[in-house]
């Protein structure tokens, strides 16, 4: 089967979107960015693949198998992918317990970490288990460094083995597991899947077609924060402004003005009836207003990204925020603690400064029209959406306003619907 794929490389986030020959996507692929950006690239592509062999498994099961069994099939891969990253984690901290200096300590240190990683597989199994799961990051670094912190909290002794030192063990190998080319893709976890599910009858053989189908690519475009890292050709990378531009039409085809939210910057997008840029705005190098400002909060907050943005929408009244510096976000935050406010009003207050920021963006690329779609991580946050549709029905009137759940792949499907266009 021949494709084409789009790879969005971004500050925080890298993505891959795989189209067939009629344009059509068949799968999507995300990885959180990393020192190496040929390898996020690669991740991203290989996460790309697996969900497009989950997909074509589903289509050679329909009639046979139940969907619930393919999406237990799913759960059991991804354990087989997050294990055998665990014990990777696990054999680099026990290396670095027996090269560090614990002296006397070593036997304890050795024990806490043992304790520590049979804590985490047990409740990674049961979270996979779990037919309704709570809502967690999707990244392994982010699971397991939730897990592991936690656990070592409960474990740490001031007067021998701290706390400290078992998380300087951690911090000290989670980068080198994340830049190891491991190969977690469909091929080396699917079997092992099924047979821990138990090979369901019908199932098999479907795996087996989707395992076996040759996904050749033809054509591969780049874009995102990152794109000069890329390893293409140049006439194969294509700016963030026009893969945004296009990938928002294509998944809201009346899209004629788009907001893009990423990691490291916002964009205000004007688009005509084929997806193709008229006119835009952009954010000054700054960070401010963007996700990885919100990570800052959340990290400040010790809570996870995911959380903001239900916490703020718990707010009963917005406390005016004047500064989104990300480098004072932390000191700000803190202050405004101290003054006795709540952290849900404070959070809400943030989310609203970050929008007043990029309503300026809008307004200086034209304003906003029928349709208008958000597009970016920070779409996937309720408060920012609402936040967002409060500000343009005051300034705008009544709006269109289109959130994709898949908002997050829209410049690496913009990308892919360029290189399918090469092809073309």
């Amino acid at each position: 089967m021949r494709s084409v794929i789009g790879i969005d490389l971004g500050s925080t986030t890298t993505k891959a979107v795989i189209l067939d020959e009629a344009g059509e996507i068949l799968g999507r692929g995300i990885t959180n960015s990393r020192s190496d950006y040929d390898l996020a690239a690669a991740v991203a592509r290989s996460e790309a693949h697996t969900n497009a062999r989950f997909g074509l498994l589903a289509q050679a099961a329909e009639g046979r198998v139940k969907p619930s069994q393919i999406a237990r099939l799913m759960r059991a891969f991804r354990l087989e992918q997050t294990l055998r990253q665990l014990v990777r984690l696990r054999e680099l901290v026990e290396e670095e317990v027996e090269k560090s200096g614990f002296g006397g300590l070593k036997p304890a240190a050795a024990s806490a970490v043992a304790e520590i990683f049979k804590r985490i597989e047990e409740e990674e199994r049961a979270f996979f288990r779990n037919l309704d799961p709570p809502k967690r990051s999707d990244f392994f670094r982010d699971a397991a460094g939730s897990a592991y912190t936690r656990i070592a909290e409960e474990l740490g002794d001031p007067q021998g083995v701290s706390f400290d030192m078992l998380l300087g063990l951690y911090d000290k190998c989670i980068i080198r597991v994340e830049n190891e080319p491991l190969d977690l893709g469909f091929r080396d976890h699917i079997l092992a899947a099924l047979k821990r599910i138990g090979s369901p009858e019908g199932l098999r053989g479907a795996v087996s077609m989707a395992a076996e189908t040759e996904l050749e690519e033809v054509s591969t475009v780049g874009t995102g924060y990152g794109r000069a890292r890329l390893p293409f050709p140049k006439e194969q990378i294509r700016s963030e402004i026009l893969c945004h531009g296009l990938g928002a039409h294509r998944m809201f085809p009346g899209t004629r003005t788009v907001l893009d939210i990423g990691g490291q910057d916002t964009k205000a997008i004007q688009v005509d009836d084929r997806g193709l840029v008229t006119s835009f705005q952009m954010n000054d190098r700054c960070a401010a207003g963007c996700g990885r400002y919100l990570g800052y909060i959340a990290d400040e907050m010790n809570i996870g990204l995911h959380e903001l943005g239900p916490m703020a929408q718990k707010s009963k009244r917005c406390v005016k925020i004047n500064s989104t510096c990300t480098v004072f976000a932390g000191a700000e935050l803190r202050e405004r603690l101290s003054l006795g406010e709540k952290r849900e009003d404070i959070l809400a207050g943030l989310h609203r400064a970050i929008i007043l920021r990029a309503m300026s963006l809008l307004a200086r690329s034209g304003g906003v029209f029928d349709e208008f779609t958000f597009t970016g991580g920070v779409a996937n946050n309720h408060a920012a959406v609402s936040a967002l549709e409060k500000l343009v029905h005051e300034n705008y009137g009544e709006k269109t306003l289109n959130v994709s759940p898949d908002s997050i792949y829209t410049g690496a499907l913009g990308a892919a619907l360029f290189g399918h266009s090469l092809e073309n």
